[in-house]
């Protein structure tokens, strides 16, 4: 399998982390902003885009803070992960996606997250 390159973006979002906690692990969250359609199975989330399901496995969850999954199909080592940062001075609120993707997807996998999250502020209302 080719390598894949980790990627880092940050998002401002002017949401209380629990309620950003919701649309990044609860189904029903997730298919207003990451998919058409989500649902779960024994850890198994299955993913719908234009009638293509993908599926990953919730590697990590706690609560309000961080969601993990890893495509079934990929190599192990290989995750993409939301993560809810907060200032503890100013309390703003930012999601930290974490990704792999090889090295000639880098920039158009940017720029899906960026719709994405566009889309969930959007969403948020925030």
């Amino acid at each position: 399998m080719p390598e894949k390159k980790k990627i880092n973006i940050e998002y401002e979002i002017k949401s209380s982390p629990r309620i950003l906690y919701g649309f990044l692990s609860e189904p029903n969250g997730l298919t207003q902003w990451f998919a058409d359609d989500v649902s779960v199975k024994d850890q198994i989330y299955t993913f719908t885009w234009d009638g293509e399901q993908q599926k990953a496995k919730l590697l990590q969850l706690k609560e309000n803070k961080l969601v993990r999954f890893r495509w079934v199909d990929d190599d192990p080592q290989y995750f993409f992960e939301m993560e809810i940062l907060q200032d503890e001075l100013t309390n703003d609120v930012a999601l930290s996606i974490t990704d792999f993707v090889s090295e000639d997807t880098v920039n158009e996998r940017k720029l899906i997250w960026d719709n994405q999250v566009e889309y969930l502020i959007s969403v948020l209302g925030a």
